[in-house]
């Protein structure tokens, strides 16, 4: 426990405090009575932390909060987001955590080894995410789900971000991070008809902040990964 706490940044426990600070602030603020709302925020900002810094821990918080809030979408009639939590990020989380657990870096638990998808697995990608999308957007309708549009963009990045996640891809955090946007403005639309929701749009903006750091903190653990194993290689040579 004391060498994880050492392994936190300054940085990464000013964004995690000001998260919830923020979070819990803007919750009793507006009188909201939702506690389902406040644990899922704050289970949510704490799970980002861990994916940022490459720790299967994020993985088994992601689980947790995908079904936190599959719940709370339902209550919004907000099936786009409840489906895509329930029935694709949580299992794809779950995916990345096996994942992540079988490629620790040189034998650290605690950190994922990062990785680069071939142009033949993102030319995969898109054309799955397309389908993916499609899919939705006719799933969608026909539930009719409030803010359509918006649900179904919000399905795309889901899809793309879980993906990247799982296999352990820097860009993970671009697809999360746009993901956040969108959701910023669901949950903001939300609040215009209900306020007790402003704190998922709050949570949201959170998320977007640690995301931003989650893609810096990944394309420098990338760098050094490369380097060392450059590093590692020469040496093998001179031997």
């Amino acid at each position: 426990m004391k060498k994880f706490l050492k392994s936190i940044t300054l940085v990464e426990w000013l964004i995690w405090n000001i998260s919830v600070i923020s979070i819990i602030v803007c919750f009793f603020a507006f009188k909201n009575t939702q506690y389902l709302y406040l644990v899922a925020s704050l289970i949510g900002a704490t799970a980002l932390i861990f994916v940022s810094k490459g720790n299967p821990i994020g993985q088994l918080l992601t689980i947790v909060f995908s079904v936190f809030y599959g719940i709370i979408s339902y209550s919004f009639n907000y099936y786009g987001e409840m489906i895509t939590y329930l029935g694709m990020s949580a299992p794809i989380a779950l995916w990345a955590l096996i994942s992540w657990l079988r490629n620790p870096y040189k034998g650290n638990k605690s950190k994922v080894k990062v990785n680069s998808l071939s142009k033949k697995e993102w030319c995969l990608l898109l054309i799955a995410a397309v389908v993916i999308t499609v899919s939705f957007f006719f799933v969608l309708q026909a539930l009719n789900t409030a803010n359509l549009i918006i649900s179904t963009v919000s399905v795309l990045t889901s899809f793309l971000a879980a993906y990247l996640a799982a296999r352990r891809s820097r860009f993970y955090a671009i697809g999360y991070g746009a993901n956040d946007i969108v959701l910023i403005v669901l949950w903001s639309m939300a609040s215009c008809e209900n306020i007790t929701y402003l704190p998922m749009a709050i949570c949201f903006i959170a998320f977007f902040v640690t995301d931003t750091y989650g893609f810096i903190n990944w394309s420098i653990m990338n760098k050094k990964q490369k380097a060392e194993e450059i590093e590692n290689v020469s040496e093998n040579e001179k031997i």
